[in-house]
């Protein structure tokens, strides 16, 4: 797997995006009004694509609406209700989306969002929060609209990983919804699993649909970007602080979000797992396709079975 980039782990954006013309496009990024999902949004924008903000809070939304406007005066950008720790919230956004007539497919979905905690924390369905929004969520999205994405003549999907997927070395299914050990470090260990768990549905969603056009990859933004994330930890903010210098901008964070999601040969990132602008290899069991397939089956088999779209 490679992907020739001039890019590296200092480009932004903007840069990668310089000179790529993206009107006639409809993209979707989860987790849109801050940090690196807000950055990937307003640049997708400002490259001429039709964006939608997936987001849980209206106000904040609503304000990141309004700083690409003003940023960018002829964005098309829309915001939509998002939730993914709560699953009439994804259905009722995967009806809204799948009943428009003014969107009849949807070229780029951008799978961003996400949550950490060191706190044990449950939705109201009762499945460990970090997992849920993660990627129980952003599986119930993806799913939902994949009628709509393969409408597109070369859709993407790019789920942002992390380089915590390989914390685990195996995933573990018995602990992942609700985890046996609720103890202060649990929600780490969550995120490892919840990181995994999106190589894995890249991997799984290449693999089924890559023969109907779509091409998947997994991608890790960069090592503690700086944005909001992990807010409501001070361990975790105490960490960012100590390791600031290293850390990347969230317009840096969202390089190879938008990289993988434009770049023009779809065979240079179909299935694969990238790191700043750059082809990475990344653990064993991500790159299992058994394990793949295996999460995928036990995730729709949850959805079935309690959050039906």
């Amino acid at each position: 797997m490679t992907l020739p980039s001039t890019f590296n782990r200092n480009s932004t954006a903007d840069q990668v995006l310089e000179g790529k013309n993206l009107s006639g496009k409809i993209a979707m990024v989860t987790g849109a009004n801050g940090g690196i999902g807000y950055e990937t949004a307003r640049s997708l924008a400002a490259a001429g694509a039709h964006v939608i903000l997936g987001c849980r809070n209206p106000r904040l939304g609503e304000e990141a609406l309004a700083k690409i406007r003003l940023a960018h005066p002829n964005a098309q950008v829309e915001l939509v209700s998002l939730d993914l720790a709560d699953p009439a919230s994804i259905a009722a956004c995967v009806e809204s989306l799948s009943t428009r007539n003014d969107i009849s497919q949807l070229d780029i979905l951008i799978c961003n969002a996400g949550s950490m905690s060191t706190k044990y924390l449950l939705t109201d369905q009762g499945i460990e929060r970090t997992v849920a929004v993660c990627h129980l969520g952003h599986f119930m999205l993806t799913k939902g609209l994949l009628d709509t994405i393969l409408k597109a003549p070369a859709p993407r999907i790019v789920m942002v990983s992390s380089e915590s997927h390989r914390y685990p070395l195996r995933l573990n299914f018995d602990n992942l919804l609700v985890a046996k050990k609720q103890n202060r470090i649990n929600g780490f260990n969550a995120y490892g699993q919840a990181k995994l768990c999106n190589a894995l549905m890249a991997l799984e969603l290449q693999q089924r649909y890559g023969s109907q056009g779509l091409t998947a990859c997994a991608v890790h933004p960069g090592a503690l970007v700086t944005t909001g994330f992990g807010r409501e930890s001070w361990l975790t903010q105490a960490l960012f602080t100590l390791v600031s210098p290293l850390t990347k901008t969230p317009h840096q964070g969202a390089a190879t979000s938008v990289l993988c999601a434009t770049n023009d040969n779809a065979d240079d990132i179909a299935g694969g797992y990238f790191s700043h602008c750059r082809a990475a290899k990344p653990s064993a069991e991500a790159g299992n396709a058994a394990v793949a397939k295996k999460l995928w089956d036990f995730s729709e088999d949850y959805l079935q079975n309690t959050a039906k779209i």
